[in-house]
């Protein structure tokens, strides 16, 4: 199976004398009865516990700008951020191959996929469709607020918190591999693989040394409050209380690593693990280990801002006539009171996905993001599978790789080939063959070489 690489963007970039940077937020929360992200059925936003929020940090070498922009949503679709990079670049003029969109990937954010949404009635989803409209604007509206920089000393350190994320695929004693199990559950022999505890943190100090920003990563699924008020999840937490630490003019942006297959769910654990009380149990405990890791910052060796990208086409799983009709029904009725089987559900959604594509494979971008000899962002569109992640890393050149998973577009779960042998939720839902997420990988690595060897 071949992977064919359609564009590749590179941005070389002489270093500058002096690093510049800014901050800033646009609040993206929705209107009361948008239809709800996250989970195979509809429902409606009652109201607001924590505003959404589209937050922008962008880097300045002198010659070269590059935008990090993180979103309290489920997902970003590629639409939207093709049409925030237009804008971003016809205002202030920096590349779209030099802006990286992602999701926090929060299941109490709005809907955002659109054969989901044609479960819902009429009026939510055109309030739906408004928000998708506007969202790109308000993208480029924190981008360029942003964009007016100040200079900044930059600092990185890696902590490590093992205590609130599990690998949510087990071995089961009947020789299976099942998707979170159940809490409790005496046919669970092991878990299948590895969490990634490191927490990457970047922070970003005015001249006087005020705080001014701080760039979190933690590969964990957002998945801890339910219920039908929004809410950035656990991230909320995290950005309050660094704010009470450090004062409220520093932002706090967090990015979600490769977390496809990590969960917040102690299956050894009887306590009831859902709700607001839930997310600010692992805010509150990532909050602490970011400010013991802080106090191991180290200077940013360089300033010099890169870019690359590249897009690869990923094949697709094939499905025939009769899959496909099959399909149809079990999609028929969502949204409308009938309950199917969850995994009849996710598999449907995933035909019908692909049977769209008429043989036509998934384009994904890889994009990596880096910041003088230390520091190196990946941007994956899709939810990676922790393996893939840590792999990128340790081949990684760069001193503190971070991975961003859901940036740039959507190309569903991404597992690994082992992952798809194993079957259960991710393996039926994943809209990629078998071995796209090495592909991914793989490029990924390679642009991280390139990018290193011409850092100054």
């Amino acid at each position: 199976m071949r992977f064919w690489v359609i564009l590749f963007l590179f941005t070389e970039i002489a270093a500058a004398g002096e690093l510049r940077a800014g901050r800033a937020a646009a609040k993206i929360t929705p209107p009361a009865g948008i239809p709800m992200a996250g989970y195979y059925n509809i429902r409606l936003a009652e109201g607001t516990h924590d505003d959404l929020w589209a937050k922008a940090i962008v880097l300045d070498d002198g010659q070269a700008k590059a935008a990090l922009v993180s979103c309290d949503l489920i997902s970003v679709d590629r639409e939207t951020v093709e049409r925030a990079r237009k804008l971003i670049e016809e205002s202030i003029a920096i590349p779209a191959v030099n802006v990286m969109i992602s999701a926090t990937h929060s299941h109490t954010g709005p809907l955002m996929g659109e054969r989901f949404l044609a479960g819902a009635e009429a009026a939510p989803r055109k309030l739906s469709e408004q928000f998708r409209a506007q969202l790109p604007g308000k993208i480029a509206d924190a981008v360029k607020a942003a964009s007016n920089a100040m200079p900044v000393k930059a600092r990185r350190a890696i902590g490590k918190e093992e205590s609130v994320s599990f690998y949510r695929r087990y071995l089961m004693k009947d020789g299976s591999v099942r998707f979170n199990p159940g809490k409790m559950n005496p046919d669970i022999v092991q878990p299948v693989g590895p969490i990634d505890p490191d927490l990457a943190v970047l922070r970003l100090d005015s001249a006087d040394d005020k705080p001014m920003a701080l760039y979190v990563n933690f590969a964990l699924h957002l998945d801890t409050v339910g219920g039908l008020q929004f809410s950035a999840d656990y991230p909320y937490t995290l950005a309050k209380l660094m704010g009470k630490v450090h004062g409220h003019e520093m932002l706090t942006l967090f990015t979600i690593g490769a977390a496809g297959n990590i969960n917040h769910i102690d299956v050894k654990s009887k306590a009831p693990q859902k709700g607001h009380e839930e997310a600010k149990r692992i805010g509150t405990i990532l909050a602490g280990e970011t400010l013991k890791t802080m106090a191991r910052l180290q200077p940013v060796q360089g300033i010099q801002v890169q870019a690359a990208s590249e897009i690869l086409k990923l094949p697709c799983p094939r499905f025939d006539d009769k899959e496909v009709a099959a399909a149809q029904a079990a999609v028929k009725t969502f949204g409308k009171g009938e309950q199917r089987p969850f995994y009849d559900l996710v598999h449907a959604f995933k035909v019908l996905d692909v049977a769209e594509r008429r043989g036509s494979p998934i384009e994904a971008e890889v994009q990596v993001i880096t910041l003088g000899n230390d520091v190196a962002w990946v941007g994956l569109p899709g939810e990676i599978f922790s393996e893939l992640g840590i792999a990128i890393k340790k081949a990684s050149p760069f001193p503190q790789t971070i991975i961003v998973e859901l940036a740039n577009g959507l190309v569903g779960y991404v597992p690994t080939k082992k992952g798809f042998t194993e079957g259960s939720y991710e393996a039926i839902s994943a809209r990629i063959a078998p071995g796209g997420g090495e592909a991914l990988a793989e490029a990924a690595i390679g642009l991280l070489a390139r990018l290193h060897r011409s850092a100054r």
